[in-house]
């Protein structure tokens, strides 16, 4: 069947919005998004739809290189999860873009997080709970409760995930050099794990030839 990489970016973009959810939840990187591919080229969550007016949101694909993203704060995490479930992330996913435009930022239900009051409105998110629910049908990936209390802090606590990247958004792209190629340059902004699978990769290919 085999297995596929997925990946969770992690943000604190640093405005008024997020300040006040950092207070509130007493954690930082308050925001997840979700991608398939290492260099983020497709990044996929609910949040704004216009940088600079957080009272529009809803389905958005995200770039890491835009002024909004690029200096925020940031972790990236991979997940290994099955070729078959994989699919049907993406497919979750391809249905909710589809529908874009019936979805809308889940605003209210922030505040039932924060009261411990289940919100569940029709065709609204917020992030975690877009991650949460995308996710839904995996069965390696349970949180225990209702995705409309899901955090941000509930994925990256889960089993499994491998962090690959932590520092300024940015500067990820810089990262995506060979893993010797930094240990040369002094880089450790790869975790061991990153060096230690392509090592294997490269031992593997060794045997090969």
């Amino acid at each position: 069947m085999g297995e596929r990489t997925i990946y969770f970016l992690f943000t604190d973009t640093g405005t008024y919005l997020a300040k006040a959810i950092n207070y509130c939840t007493k954690q930082s990187l308050n925001h997840v998004s979700i991608a398939f591919d290492p260099a983020l080229k497709e990044v996929y969550s609910f949040g704004r739809k216009r940088p600079h007016n957080p009272f529009i949101g809803g389905f958005v694909k995200e770039d890491i290189n835009s002024d909004f993203l690029k200096e925020s704060a940031s972790a990236i995490y991979s997940y290994r999860l099955d070729a078959e479930d994989c699919e049907k992330v993406i497919q979750k996913i391809k249905e909710i873009e589809a529908q874009k435009h019936d979805y809308k930022y889940n605003f209210l239900g922030l505040i039932g997080v924060l009261l411990r009051i289940e919100i569940e409105r029709e065709n609204a998110l917020f992030c975690s709970q877009f991650v949460a629910t995308v996710l839904h049908d995996v069965e390696s990936f349970r949180v225990e409760k209702p995705h409309c209390f899901v955090t941000p802090t509930d994925i990256r606590n889960l089993a499994g995930l491998q962090l690959i990247y932590q520092g300024k958004l940015g500067d990820y792209q810089h990262c995506m050099k060979p893993a010797e190629r930094k240990l040369m340059q002094g880089d450790q902004s790869f975790v061991k794990q990153s060096f230690i699978h392509l090592l294997s990769k490269k031992v593997k290919q060794f045997v090969i030839k």
